[in-house]
């Protein structure tokens, strides 16, 4: 019977990580709806790759959150429209459409696992026709 514990915590610490994962994406998800920079922010890693019209460029935590309130300055976010996200024992993304008054983005969102959590390793806005 003893040998059988480490087994199971390391089912029960999978599980953890695969549930606190989930619960991430529906954060940074509900935060593209609302266009909350600070509530996505907190899963940013240290470096985030951010691409927005006018700004691609890896930037700190801080210089991200700064070009994204300002991208949703520019662009008031009326909704977030998921259209696909996927993941793997490392890496997760979102896709969707980030609906706004200067028109449609195409959204992708990249994270990584880092420690027991998936970090935000990278944010592209692209223009919809």
């Amino acid at each position: 019977m003893n040998t059988l514990y480490p087994v199971r915590l390391l089912v029960v610490a999978v599980s953890m990580i695969a549930l606190f994962s989930f619960v991430q994406k529906d954060d940074i998800v509900a935060a593209l709806k609302s266009g909350n920079v600070e509530r996505m922010s907190k899963y940013f890693d240290q470096m985030v790759d951010v691409s927005v019209p006018g700004k691609n460029n890896t930037f700190s935590k801080g210089q991200a959150e700064l070009v994204l309130k300002d991208f949703f300055s520019l662009n008031k976010v009326k909704n977030f429209e998921l259209q696909h996200s996927g993941s793997n024992p490392s890496s997760n993304f979102i896709i969707g459409t980030l609906i706004t008054s200067s028109g449609n983005f195409r959204t992708t969102v990249y994270m990584r696992q880092r420690g027991n959590q998936q970090l935000v390793q990278g944010i592209e806005f692209e223009p919809r026709n």
